[in-house]
């Protein structure tokens, strides 16, 4: 995996996180379930990027 991608995943989670903590604090469920969301989405994408890699070996 590039060092770019790997860094648009690793930005793309901690948003995420950002946006869960931010709805937690303020009691808003809809911002934490996103902030989830955007989590789950960038595991996805960073496994996807990781199984690539493997078959390039």
């Amino acid at each position: 995996m590039s060092a770019e991608k790997k860094a648009e995943h690793l930005t793309e989670k901690a948003k995420g996180k950002v946006k869960e903590a931010t709805g937690a604090v303020t009691g808003n469920d809809s911002k934490r379930a996103q902030g989830k969301g955007e989590q789950a989405k960038a595991d996805v994408k960073q496994a996807g990027e990781h199984a690539k890699d493997a078959f390039r070996h």
